[in-house]
C-alpha cells in the first residue's frame, strides 16, 4: 500500500481509539440517570466548535441529509453508547460495537453495490474473531439491555457511515463533521428536555469527563473518520475500526481493573491481524472497479 494510505489509516485510528476510550469515561465520570442530555452535552458543543472553524453552511439536500446522518452518527449512536457504557464493562462494551466492520461491508455492499474485497471480508472475520476470544466465552450476567443498546449503536452507526462516504465526497471533512454534530444535538434537545427535563448538574469529575468526550471523542475523532471515509475503501475503515475494542479492553484492565489474561492477549493479537489483512491493497481490478465508483458516488 502506498505510504499515503498508511497515513490516512493512521489518521482514521485516532477515532476508534477515541471513541474506546468512552466507555471508561462514562462509566466512572459521567452521570449513570442522563443519556439523553450526554448526547447533547457531547454533540452540541463539539458540533459548534468545529462550525466555528468550518465556517461553512449546508447548502440545499445537506440541510436534511444533515439530520438523518446527525441521528445514525450522533443522537442515536450517542445515547446508545451512553447507555452501553453505564450497563456493561468498557472491554464488552468496545468488543460489541468492533462488528461495525462487518456491517460497514455490508452496508457499503447493499448501498454503494461495492461488493467487499476477499481480503477485507478476511480481515473482518479475523477481528470479529478476535472479539470473540477476547470475550472468553463468558457471557454470564451480561446485562441484555447494555448488550442490546451496543448492537444497536452499531448498526446505527455503520449505516451512517456508509451514507457519509456515498453522500459526502464532496464535502470538506470539517464542515461535514459540524453539520451532523449540530444536527443530531437539534435532534435530540427536544427529547431531552421532555424526557430528562433540566440539564445534570455539572460536578467537577463529570465536568471534565464532557469536557474529554466532547473535544477528544468527538470533534477531533469524527473529523478524523470523515476524512479516513474521503481516502479510503469503507472497508477499511471498518476494519481500522477494530481498534475500538483494543482499546477498550486496554483502559478496562488499567483503569477500572478488569480482568486480562491469554483469552484477551490472544484477541487483540487477533484484531491487529485484522486490521492489518484488511489494510492489504487489493487487485489492479478492484482498485479500477473503485476508481469507476467515484464519479457515481459524487453524482448521488
Amino acid at each position: 500500500m502506498e505510504d499515503k494510505s498508511w497515513r490516512w489509516i493512521a489518521v482514521t485510528a485516532i477515532a476508534p481509539i477515541a471513541w474506546g476510550s468512552t466507555y471508561v469515561v462514562t462509566r466512572n465520570l459521567l452521570p449513570p440517570e442522563s443519556p439523553l442530555w450526554g448526547g447533547v452535552l457531547r454533540a452540541l458543543p463539539a458540533g459548534l466548535l468545529v462550525l466555528l472553524i468550518a465556517r461553512t453552511r449546508p447548502r440545499g439536500s445537506w440541510w436534511w441529509r444533515s439530520l438523518v446522518l446527525g441521528t445514525l452518527n450522533v443522537g442515536g449512536f450517542f445515547v446508545l453508547v451512553y447507555i452501553a457504557g453505564q450497563r456493561l464493562p468498557s472491554s464488552l462494551a468496545a468488543t460489541l460495537m468492533s462488528a461495525s466492520a462487518a456491517g460497514m461491508l455490508l452496508f457499503a455492499w447493499l448501498l454503494l453495490r461495492r461488493r467487499p474485497r476477499a481480503v477485507a471480508v478476511a480481515g473482518a472475520a479475523v477481528g470479529l474473531g478476535g472479539v470473540v476470544v477476547m470475550l472468553g466465552f463468558d457471557v454470564g450476567g451480561v446485562d441484555v439491555w447494555g448488550v442490546a443498546a451496543s448492537l444497536g449503536a452499531m448498526l446505527a452507526s455503520s449505516l451512517g457511515f456508509v451514507l457519509t462516504a456515498r453522500w459526502g465526497s464532496e464535502v470538506p471533512a470539517l464542515a461535514m463533521t459540524a453539520w451532523q454534530l449540530v444536527g443530531g444535538a437539534l435532534v435530540l434537545l427536544p427529547a431531552a428536555l421532555l424526557v430528562e427535563g433540566a440539564p445534570p448538574a455539572l460536578t467537577l469529575e463529570s465536568g471534565l469527563g464532557f469536557a474529554y468526550v466532547t473535544l477528544v471523542a468527538t470533534a477531533l475523532a469524527y473529523a478524523a473518520w470523515f476524512a479516513g471515509l474521503r481516502h479510503l475503501a469503507p472497508g477499511v475503515v471498518g476494519v481500522v475500526g477494530l481498534l475500538n475494542p483494543v482499546t477498550g479492553v486496554a483502559l478496562g484492565v488499567v483503569v477500572a481493573g478488569e480482568a486480562f489474561g491469554l483469552p484477551q492477549a490472544a484477541g487483540v493479537a487477533l484484531v491487529l491481524a485484522g486490521i492489518a489483512l484488511g489494510a492489504l491493497p487489493g487487485s489492479g481490478a478492484s482498485r479500477r472497479a473503485g476508481i469507476m465508483l467515484r464519479p457515481a458516488i459524487r453524482r448521488t
